[in-house]
């Protein structure tokens, strides 16, 4: 019986150039060179979804990560810059971000330090959960938010939050690019000091250290140095609590940005082009009459008198009609409603929500001996809060806006529906026909302010009039605002203007009424963004380069894909806090893999921090002597603490010689007999490849852990210690097999596992 147990195998339409299983279940994720992002089951390799590439996100997908607890899938993508965080079940974008450089390398991990400060914080409910309502859901009968909520589960954005344990998201690029993301989201630190392009990097669970594998090399040279560095992290170690409880903080702050900006589309497509009607009929009216009297004047004749000149009458029979005006004083009616639901049930609640954790936030802020460090900024903080106070007060204009709208339109439809009735000869109800004479002045008043003709309005936007008042609120547009609210004789803005200490007050927010909701709400993000970027920096400059290690030469590939898969590959091991290398190098010493090992504690130093381990001919097919080394490794990755997953190919790679899958137990490489005398006695100021011949070699026959790969050319591999499970890819990344590594004896061990597989993706439905 072979050693594990191939569950499934597939040839794929297009090249894989990323494989990465979930944490958490049997699930894989792949990337291909068309860019197309793809979510398969370990049973027979079944695919669940696809997320086919396009414009707005990107197609060229460099990098995979999943958050640690399987339920949210990253990529990232070069030819946009940017990351995108996708929820596992449907294959749909949650939230996204932009990067300076496009990401070569991504890692998420989780923080496992505990202490009885964050266990505290850990089991604590969330105050905000006690002190605020529930944000109401988003409809999902708006094209930007049906594609985003389902029907089942709409708040489906809170799930960006996911555990409150830290866990982060840490993004390599180009030119030294390293910045890490608190629950993928929020930025707290920008990472400088380091040369090349990443090809990997490893954030220690304990926070202490980060280790980053570069490719140094300009754009000219054909071989490029690969070099190792360990980075000291000490300060989120040291403040692990309070970057804990501030990241929780800002990533809800985060989120709650995503939800106004959602809302904000929602109302922008509640407003309906059909409403700007009116503004373009009397523009025409204006270019195509050949009377002197004015549109107001001619308005106000009809309401007075009853009469109308024929250059009217035609515009509202035969240009307007009965039938269209109705259709517009319904859709005016409704649009309008819906707006107005959405500021006060979405827009409203999600601001609130977002002054209360920005002032927990400058509560935090007040606690210098803690936050001062982190570069957490009181001031910052409260210029924040001020911004969301001047967009709770756009949003409470435009709702002042909509509801004398409102009253104006339905008055004055009613008023020229009765009138155009008449013009047509057309029987009038005796309900609509009775017109009180403070229904007369209240159209009246609202011809006079509305019917205006403005020439200079005509050079800005093409027409003289602008009836329709909210429209120009939800224009994400640097101008002014047409048509701004009428403040003369306002008491209380008067009172502000005349007191020169209550105009600067810090107690009162800033108010602009020249200015639209969209622009209101991208200055409160600005100053936001500014304020959550103060400690990103703090952070990031207190990060310093401990070790440099140049690992050796290699040759620039040409095919930036097959770079993607190849070694070197990093591993935190948890329990020991230790961080491992792996990596092969070219010529005399290509059938060795190395292993170059470190303390995350930068102070503390490790016993055979660096070895090779040959493969001896463990098949022992021929006649040629045991002890020579007969395999080199292809692709290494760990499978879990104690085990190392290597694809092996005989080093005399002929005609029906099968590639290998194998198991390699730490347990034979980091031996009891090593001695003092067997350590690597180089230096780390010279490349290792230069000193090869120095390093301990430890030679490994393997017992029973491996399986030949029959009929495949193997040549990359993707492993989950955790699910128990590995996928090997050939070398034209087209093929590949998937493998149960631990198969047990005991079928009833087996069953239940099936069935615990069957619960946790049963609401995982496979494409047909």
């Amino acid at each position: 019986m072979p050693a594990f147990r191939q569950v499934g195998e597939k040839q794929l339409p297009q090249e894989i150039i990323f494989m990465a299983w979930s944490p958490k279940r049997d699930l894989i994720a792949l990337a291909n060179k068309v860019g197309e992002v793809l979510l398969h089951r370990l049973a027979n390799f079944q695919r669940v979804w696809s997320l086919p590439p396009n414009e707005n996100t990107g197609k060229e997908v460099t990098s995979l990560a999943w958050r640690p607890d399987g339920k949210i899938l990253a990529f990232g993508l070069a030819d946009t810059k940017k990351v995108i965080l996708c929820d596992v079940e449907k294959p749909e974008s949650l939230h996204s971000f932009s990067v300076d450089t496009p990401i070569t390398y991504m890692h998420w991990m989780e923080v496992t330090a505990e202490s009885s400060v964050l266990t505290s914080f850990y089991n604590a409910e969330d105050e905000s959960n006690l002190l605020l309502p529930k944000l109401p859901a988003l409809p999902k009968n708006y094209s930007t938010t049906a594609k985003i909520f389902s029907e089942e589960k709409s708040d489906e954005i809170m799930k960006l939050l996911g555990d409150v344990r830290l866990n982060a998201l840490v993004l390599g690029g180009n030119s030294g690019f390293i910045e890490i993301y608190a629950y993928g989201m929020y930025k707290i630190a920008t990472v400088t000091g380091v040369s090349g392009s990443c090809l990997g990097l490893c954030l220690s669970s304990d926070l202490k250290s980060l280790s980053v594998i570069t490719e140094i090399g300009d754009s000219t040279s054909i071989i490029s140095e690969i070099s190792y560095f360990q980075l000291d992290t000490s300060l989120l170690s040291t403040y692990l609590p309070e970057v804990t409880r501030m990241a929780r903080k800002f990533t809800h702050i985060s989120t709650l940005l995503q939800y106004i900006r959602l809302s904000l589309t929602c109302m922008c497509e509640a407003w309906e082009e059909i409403l700007m009607q009116m503004d373009s009929r009397l523009t025409k009216f204006v270019q195509e009459k050949n009377t002197t009297t004015s549109v107001q004047d001619e308005f106000m004749q009809l309401l007075l008198w009853g009469k109308a000149s024929l250059e009217l009458q035609s515009l509202l029979m035969n240009q307007l009609t009965v039938k269209g005006l109705k259709k517009l004083g319904q859709s005016i009616e409704s649009s309008y409603s819906s707006i107005q639901k959405l500021v006060i049930s979405h827009l409203q609640s999600g601001s609130e929500a977002l002054l209360y954790h920005l002032s927990e936030l400058k509560g935090m802020a007040s606690w210098k001996q803690k936050y001062e460090p982190l570069g957490l900024d009181a001031a910052g903080i409260e210029d924040a809060i001020t911004s969301v106070g001047s967009f709770i007060l756009k949003a409470n204009e435009l709702l002042q806006v909509i509801d004398s709208s409102m009253k104006n339109f339905k008055a004055f439809f009613r008023w020229l529906y009765v009138a155009m009735l008449r013009m047509s000869e057309d029987h009038v109800l005796p309900e609509l026909n009775k017109m009180t004479q403070k229904d007369i002045t209240f159209v009246a008043d609202f011809l006079t302010e509305h019917f205006n003709e403005a020439p200079e309005l005509y050079n800005r936007k093409g027409k003289y009039f602008n009836v329709e008042r909210v429209g120009q609120y939800l224009k994400d547009e640097d101008d002014d605002l047409v048509s701004p609210p009428n403040i003369e004789g306002n008491q209380w803005y008067d009172f502000l203007q005349s007191s020169t200490h209550l105009k600067e007050s810090p107690l009162l927010f800033p108010y602009y009424p020249e200015k639209s909701l969209h622009f209101v709400k991208r200055q409160m993000e600005s100053i936001i963004d500014h304020c959550l970027q103060k400690p990103a920096d703090v952070i990031g400059k207190s990060v310093n380069q401990a070790v440099c290690i140049p690992l050796y030469k290699a040759a620039k590939s040409e095919d930036s894909t097959s770079r993607l898969f190849k070694l070197p590959f990093l591993w935190n091991d948890k329990s020991s806090n230790l961080h491992y290398v792996l990596f092969t190098m070219s010529g005399s010493s290509a059938s060795k893999i190395y292993i170059l090992r470190r303390h995350t504690d930068i102070s503390r130093s490790v016993n055979n921090g660096l070895l090779a381990v040959e493969f001896g001919n463990f098949l022992n097919t021929t006649n040629e002597s045991f002890e020579n080394s007969s395999y080199s490794c292809l692709d290494a990755h760990f499978y879990d603490d104690e085990t190392i997953t290597v694809v092996l190919k005989e080093n005399e790679e002929q005609e029906g010689k099968e590639r290998v899958l194998a198991q390699l137990p730490l347990s034979l490489v980091y031996t009891k007999e090593d001695t003092p005398e067997k350590e690597f006695s180089g230096t780390t100021c010279k490349r290792l490849d230069e000193q090869s011949d120095i390093v301990p070699t430890h030679t490994v026959f393997l017992e029973s852990q491996w399986r030949i790969l029959e009929n495949m050319k193997a040549q990359y591999v993707a492993v989950n210690g955790f699910r128990k499970v590995s996928c090997v890819l050939s070398s034209n990344l087209r093929h590949v097999r998937v493998f149960e590594m631990d198969v047990e004896d005991d079928g009833e061990a087996e069953e239940e596992d099936e069935e615990e597989e069957e619960e946790s993706s049963s609401h995982l439905v496979p494409e047909i």
